[in-house]
């Protein structure tokens, strides 16, 4: 029996729904989200990139063939001296200076996820590490999707949060998003049906723990 990562989100498609379908989500949409709560978002994202940064770290130390070591220092490098950067730019243009940002304390949502994906890759391999990680990355790109085509989106000008999501429906981080897809395929494919429950069991864990990285930034929560 072959296993694919539609698959896991289809063992988990209450969650997943629930993740990428947030209120938070379709108010970023539709422009109506408070910019109160994207600031408080925008400062726990810098400090949750920090630790996925460590996670692709990890995942570089954890990989046993060079294709793998190659695919983590990408995640790394696109992190690192990429996301941050134009994370950093983004927080700026929202009134949040990089001092602020280097300042500030961890949200318990934040710390939740985020150590939660470091615990669960330290603890099992690399494919429990990417399979932690993939609400993140893949269900970001696809949220993004999602919310072009509904009805209620407003784009352009008219939309505060147009830039956000300009830059996860972009062709760059659409494509690094089916690539992490494509690995996680391939891995899938080999499993048991027994690995399959431990992997989905997993993928539920970080969806859920994303979803409440929504409603910390929506109701502004330390």
């Amino acid at each position: 029996m072959s296993f694919t990562f539609n698959e896991l989100k289809q063992d988990n498609q209450a969650p997943w729904r629930a993740y990428t379908e947030h209120d938070f989500v379709r108010r970023l949409g539709d422009g109506s989200l408070t910019p109160e709560a994207f600031r408080h978002y925008l400062k726990q994202d810098y400090l949750f990139l920090i630790q996925f940064g460590r996670a692709f770290a990890l995942a570089a130390y954890k990989s046993p063939t060079l294709a793998d070591l190659r695919h983590a220092k990408a995640g790394l490098d696109a992190i690192i001296d990429l996301e941050l950067g134009l994370h950093i730019d983004y927080c700026r243009q929202w009134g949040i200076s990089e001092q602020e940002l280097a300042e500030l304390p961890e949200a318990r949502a934040t710390l939740a996820y985020t150590r939660y994906v470091l615990d669960t890759g330290n603890r099992g391999d690399l494919l429990d590490l990417h399979v932690a990680l993939a609400p993140c990355l893949v269900g970001y790109a696809d949220l993004a999707r999602w919310l072009v085509d509904q009805p209620g989106t407003i784009r352009g000008e008219k939309n505060p949060y147009e830039a956000w999501l300009a830059m996860y429906e972009s062709a760059e981080f659409q494509a690094a998003a089916q690539a992490e897809v494509e690995w996680l395929n391939e891995r899938l494919a080999d499993v048991s049906p027994t690995r399959f429950k431990q992997l989905s069991r997993i993928f539920n864990d970080a969806t859920r723990l994303e979803i409440d990285f929504w409603e910390m930034g929506l109701n502004q929560q330390m």
